[in-house]
This record gives C-alpha cells, structure tokens and sequence, in this order.
C-alpha cells in the first residue's frame, strides 16, 4: 500500500534524523576539547544503541525507497528483520531499565535520546508486526542472532581493555571487575534470548493465524 511505504519511508527519515543528530552532538563536544573527531565517530559507533538504530534506519529505508538487489533481500529477509527488532527492542529496555536514571539529558541531547531509546523501538516493532512476512522464524534464528550481542560484547571488552573507556556502565571493568561484568552481561543475553523467543513466538502465532485467513473460503 503506498500509504504504508510512506509511513516507513518517513519512519527511515526519523531513524537517520537521530542518528544524525546524536553524532552532531559527540563531533560538537570533540570540537570544542579539541579532540579527534575520528576518534570521536569511533566512539560514537562504539554503542550498541547507535549500531542497532543504525540497523533499523537500513532496514526501513531499503523497506521505502530500496530497488530490487541482494542488499535488499537480506535486509528485509524475515530472519533478519526479525533479530534486528530483538536487539532494538533490548536497546529500549535496557535503557528504561538500566539506564535512563543515570542522566537527565536536555535539549536537543533529550531529543536524541528519546528517538533512539523510545520512538525508534517502538516504530520499528510496529514494522515489524505489520510489514514482515510472518510464520518463517524458527529456533535457528534465535542462535544466529545471539551472535550479534555477543560479538558486541566482546569487541567492547576488547576496546575498554585498550583503552580504559567502557560504552555502558553495566560493562565496566574498571569499576566492576570482570566477575560482575560478565554476570550482568549474561543477565543482558538472557533478556535477549526472552525478547527473541517472544519474537518467534508471534511470528509463529500470526504466521498460523493468517494462513488459515488464507484457507477460509
């Protein structure tokens, strides 16, 4: 319906919006401590947050505007649709959960933050359940997406031990030590696994629900 594809068309323009301006405000704080700003986009790819946001503005913008091509049919493959909305939904409930009492951001930072912990999930949820082929997620899925986290995890890990800096205060070996660091990142991969069987769960729920539409006369 080209109503539906504008609304994921405008949806994609949202997620790059905050995207765009979340990395305006790091390069702007670079500038004025006169910092690499390279450095600073390091950084700002460096969030699980920002990696998964990213992964939704692709998904929606090749959902609205993309033409036939391999790209396209992986990113809007259900199996990988379907982790994508895993990890951003974990990125709204970690955030709400572990996170958001922490600061009280203001301005265009407020702004920023509300579209890529709140509206953006929530949009990209909504993708998911009305635009996505259902009936096609199976464990194997699951497993695959668990890769995601985890690599993320360990690339985090691996960059805080080089450097001192840690993205998450959950994740902060300096201050935890790596005994309840992996403790709350096992607790993380097991919110993970409960979003994504959730996930198949409805998949597998609608999935059935329209094939019998499909067979009723």
């Amino acid at each position: 319906m080209p109503w539906a594809r504008r609304a994921v068309g405008l949806a994609a323009c949202l997620g790059w919006s905050a995207l765009a301006i979340q990395m305006y405000l790091v390069l702007l704080v670079r500038w004025q401590e006169q910092a690499s700003l390279i450095g600073g986009l390091v950084n700002f790819f460096s969030y699980f947050t920002v990696l998964s946001n990213t992964l939704v503005a692709v998904v929606l913008t090749q959902a609205a505007f993309g033409r036939a091509s391999a790209s396209r049919r992986f990113f809007l493959a259900p199996g990988v649709t379907g982790g994508i909305a895993a990890s951003i939904v974990l990125v709204g409930l970690a955030y709400s959960l572990l996170l958001r009492h922490l600061w009280h951001p203001q301005g265009w930072q407020w702004v920023a933050d509300e579209l890529l912990h709140d509206i953006m999930p929530l949009l990209f949820v909504v993708y998911w359940w009305c635009c996505v082929e259902k009936g096609n997620l199976r464990l194997k899925h699951l497993l695959a997406w668990l890769l995601y986290p985890a690599g993320y995890f360990a690339y985090a890990l691996l960059r805080g031990h080089s450097i001192g800096v840690y993205p998450y205060p959950f994740i902060d070996v300096a201050t935890l030590g790596y005994g309840q660091v992996l403790i709350n990142a096992l607790a993380i991969l097991l919110g993970f696994i409960t979003i994504g069987l959730l996930i198949l769960g409805l998949d597998h729920w609608q999935g059935g629900r329209l094939a019998k539409a499909r067979t009723q006369p």
